[in-house]
């Protein structure tokens, strides 16, 4: 377009931009722009993890040996402390309180070994959970990566500490009498249940504990009072019984997720732990646990894979 000046010039001017008029997502649309840091479609971002299953088991690896690199006794504080808690809990409650009630003496032992190994890769996937984004704001704004590879490789961890402390585990069902069979096999269901269930909840708690850090400092009460209810020490129809409480209260008990996986293992493991201690349909509830608590955490978590580490 051209048009004459006052002076006689001729001035030229732009043809209107083919952009004109358009707004900002129709031209990210035109041009093939994405926001930085969108979350993408769930199928995608199973795509994403899986792409990097090497980054989150190699991470695990890594926080595993780093946790007690600065104690002299390194790794093998792995294998200690739950065993030293094992110790406190029998000296506790099954010496000065009497909790081995409906217990025979000689399984009472494994029994709660088997607890507390139990319960604390729960407790301690839980709480690595809780501080994996807030505690990880330096990797998560520097690099781009799904941020369910930090809950889930935390929860690894946790497993990879627990088969540490199965080796302890297996000699101390040998020697209370406990000898390898074929129930031994169950274990492998029931830990990789039991895996699935506890990296659900640290995807739940990374979730909430990215935008509220205190939730960390909370914990440890909630996860204490939970372990106190899920029969790591005693056996739970056995101390209710005689009770003035409903029925339902010992159902309960039996059928939350954390009691329900430590009798399986106690089931698999110890020679004279049968089946009587175990509530009905104990292997549907553990899969329901596992389906609920994975199925729920992995797209509870996905939900606000754009909001983490920002603000």
């Amino acid at each position: 377009m051209s048009e004459t000046t006052h002076d006689g010039g001729v001035a030229v001017t732009a043809p209107p931009s083919p952009d004109e008029g358009l707004t900002a997502a129709e031209l990210a649309a035109k041009y093939g722009l994405a926001v930085s840091g969108a979350r993408p479609s769930l199928v995608e971002y199973v795509r994403q993890l899986w792409d990097r299953r090497h980054f989150i088991l190699a991470f695990s690896r890594a926080k595993l040996t780093a946790q007690y690199s600065q104690a002299k006794l390194g790794q093998l504080w792995q294998v200690a402390t739950p065993l030293l808690n094992a110790l406190v809990y029998f000296f506790i409650f099954g010496l000065l309180l009497g909790a081995r009630k409906g217990i025979p003496h000689d399984i009472y032992v494994p029994f709660l070994v088997t607890g507390v190994f139990v319960f604390t890769f729960t407790q301690s996937s839980v709480l690595a959970g809780v501080r994996a984004i807030s505690g990880n704001l330096g990797l998560v704004r520097a690099l781009h990566f799904p941020r369910a590879s930090l809950p889930i490789s935390f929860a690894l961890q946790q497993l990879q500490q627990l088969l540490y402390s199965m080796i302890v585990l297996v000699v101390i069902m040998v020697a209370f009498g406990s000898y390898p069979g074929l129930s031994w096999l169950l274990v492998l269901p029931a830990l990789t249940l039991h895996f699935v269930f506890n990296t659900g909840l640290a995807l739940i708690f990374a979730r909430m504990g990215s935008k509220t850090p205190d939730l960390a400092q909370l914990m440890p009460f909630v996860l204490r009072t939970w372990m106190y209810a899920s029969g790591v020490m005693f056996s739970i129809p056995a101390m209710l019984a005689g009770k003035d409480l409903p029925g339902w209260v010992t159902e309960v008990l039996q059928w939350n997720p954390a009691a329900i996986y430590m009798d399986l293992i106690r089931f698999a493991l110890i020679d004279g732990y049968g089946s009587e201690y175990l509530p009905p349909h104990v292997w549907l509830f553990a899969l329901g646990w596992a389906v609920l608590a994975g199925a729920f955490g992995f797209v509870y978590f996905w939900k606000a894979e754009e909001r983490y580490g920002r603000g």
